[in-house]
């Protein structure tokens, strides 16, 4: 029997599962080092006994819900090879928009900036890589999380200050920019996450009280004493949360302009609070 056949029987019952079959040859690529090209070619190769058990293993995990990227370790995020696992989130496209969007915006140098939230490092690194002029701070409630991110920083020479803080706890700088991809899911919608994603990534991450608004909450009413003058906030958002999140914000800081920005796929996305 041909490697396709076995790939094509796999992935039938991924589909099953509940997850997405191209997730199975995504990490058999990965695995072998393999191009498209090459796995094309291989495709049409007669399966031996280890071939079949390789297949077979990635299928049982990902059969288990196992997210791709904690199979392989890591996840590609704004040009970088980002180590993942259960301790993190995987990055998000999505969150690359907002990164890029906090570029084009903030074209100055020596900025202050402060990531609540870390996880892996995503945000933090990527505005490091293209501005390394800018003192970036990543902090995090959770302590496996920041070791994660540190050893992101090392492997990708990401100059960062790390701090284990819940939001403002341990922070005492001023900052120019706040950023945040918090958690922000309500445990009503908790249907709506994939089963790889619910059964796998950091649920602390994942979920907020107060029907996902909890963080944003402590971010709104905190920010004018860790702003510097003329300070800016930056914000991920869950697609319902395109009039709520910018409401706390309007609240609390009224003097601000609040934005909400969509993404990619029209949903809404991003708000940002700034100098009107």
């Amino acid at each position: 029997m041909k490697l396709a056949q076995i790939f094509k029987d796999f992935e039938e019952k991924l589909i099953v599962q509940g997850e997405e079959a191209e997730s199975l040859s995504f990490v058999y690529r990965s695995l072998k080092n393999l191009s498209f090209t090459d796995f094309i070619f291989t495709l049409q190769q007669e399966v031996t006994d280890e071939d079949y058990k390789f297949v077979e293993n990635i299928f049982i995990k990902l059969a288990s819900h196992i997210p791709a990227q904690y199979i392989i370790g890591h996840a590609e995020f704004f040009g970088m090879e980002l180590k993942v696992d259960e301790r993190v989130l995987v990055p998000r496209p999505e969150t690359e928009e907002l990164v890029e969007l906090i570029l084009a915006e903030n074209p100055k140098k020596n900025l202050k900036v402060l990531d609540i939230g870390t996880g892996s490092g995503a945000i933090a690194l990527a505005l490091a890589k293209s501005r390394p002029d800018w003192t970036i701070t990543a902090a995090d409630i959770s302590q496996d999380a920041l070791d994660i991110a540190e050893e992101n920083a090392k492997e990708n020479s990401g100059d960062l200050i790390f701090i284990k803080s819940d939001c403002f706890s341990e922070i005492s700088s001023k900052y120019d920019i706040i950023v945040s991809n918090p958690p922000y899911i309500s445990r009503r919608d908790e249907s709506e996450v994939g089963l790889n994603v619910l059964h796998s990534e950091p649920h602390l991450a994942l979920f907020a009280d107060e029907d996902g608004l909890a963080i944003y909450r402590k971010i709104a009413e905190g920010a004018k004493d860790y702003l510097t003058d003329g300070g800016k906030i930056y914000l991920e958002i869950g697609y319902k949360q395109g009039q709520s999140v910018p409401a706390l914000f309007k609240e609390n800081l009224p003097e601000k302009r609040v934005r909400t920005l969509k993404d990619q796929f029209g949903q809404d996305r991003m708000v940002v609070i700034d100098d009107r």
